[in-house]
């Protein structure tokens, strides 16, 4: 009798998503392919996005559900595409397991479907649809409980689950101007850059004081808030300091910095 061996350690990831028109790019979307052709297949993927805020935790949809085009502005086939991976009912059930808390609520979302956060990157990474899928919402943009919630779900990393925090390194859509890239989007990537190399954990989590045009760079913090879920789910395996940034560079004046820890 053999046993099957175990999942390998799976990394944890911040990624800058993009907007539906990523599809389009020269660039991008074969450097997201060529990210996950380089990671060990997942046995499922969890997906913490910013644009699902929603406390307390909530869990969305745990079957293939029609996708939440969330965003105006841009051409019809853009709201056509489809990405029907499964759902992931057990993954589920192992997140609420690994947040029962004291103090810690957590709610199901049965009808909600995976966003724009989640599955642009997906169809570029993963475009079979064929790995479980299971979104769950930020219930906080505060880093340091971010941090503790990306602790708290480190172990499924050991179970084969790719842990992905969805964001934009930069985004300031009312600063962008046209062409070229702005002075506090280049100022603010090269010291987050350099924050995640030197592990500045203390500044990274005070990133909106610290860090040079912080406020301009994320007026509002639900896209940088993603990093410390992963962050969070780095560090409780002790690997905080074992990253890279896979993806580097600027889109539409917006860094897309990319980071794999692990």
């Amino acid at each position: 009798m053999t046993t099957a061996p175990a999942p390998e350690r799976m990394p944890a990831l911040y990624l800058s998503h993009g907007a539906p028109p990523l599809a389009d790019d020269a660039l991008w979307p074969g450097q997201l392919a060529a990210w996950s052709a380089d990671l060990p297949r997942p046995k499922a993927i969890l997906m913490i996005s910013a644009h699902w805020e929603d406390a307390p935790l909530s869990l969305g949809a745990t079957e293939t559900l029609p996708l939440v085009y969330d965003f105006w502005g841009f051409p019809e086939h853009y709201s056509q595409v489809r990405y029907a991976a499964p759902g992931a009912p057990q993954l589920a059930a192992s997140v609420r397991a690994l947040l029962r808390a004291p103090g810690i609520a957590v709610q199901d979302v049965p009808d909600r479907g995976l966003d724009h956060g989640a599955y642009v990157p997906l169809v570029e990474m993963y475009p079979d649809a064929d790995i479980p899928v299971l979104q769950i919402s930020m219930p906080t943009l505060d880093p340091g409980e971010l941090m503790d919630i990306g602790r708290r779900l480190a172990p499924l990393r050991d179970e084969g689950v790719l842990i992905v925090g969805s964001g934009f390194f930069t985004h300031n859509l009312a600063a962008l101007r046209q062409g070229g890239i702005p002075s506090w989007s280049a100022e603010f990537d090269d010291w987050g850059h350099r924050a995640l190399e030197a592990g500045d954990v203390d500044g990274l989590l005070d990133f909106t004081h610290k860090s040079p045009a912080g406020t301009l760079a994320h007026p509002r913090t639900e896209h940088f808030a993603p990093l410390f879920v992963t962050m969070g789910a780095a560090d409780a395996s002790g690997d905080l300091d074992v990253q890279r940034s896979v993806i580097e560079g600027f889109w539409m004046g917006l860094a897309k910095r990319s980071v794999q820890f692990g």
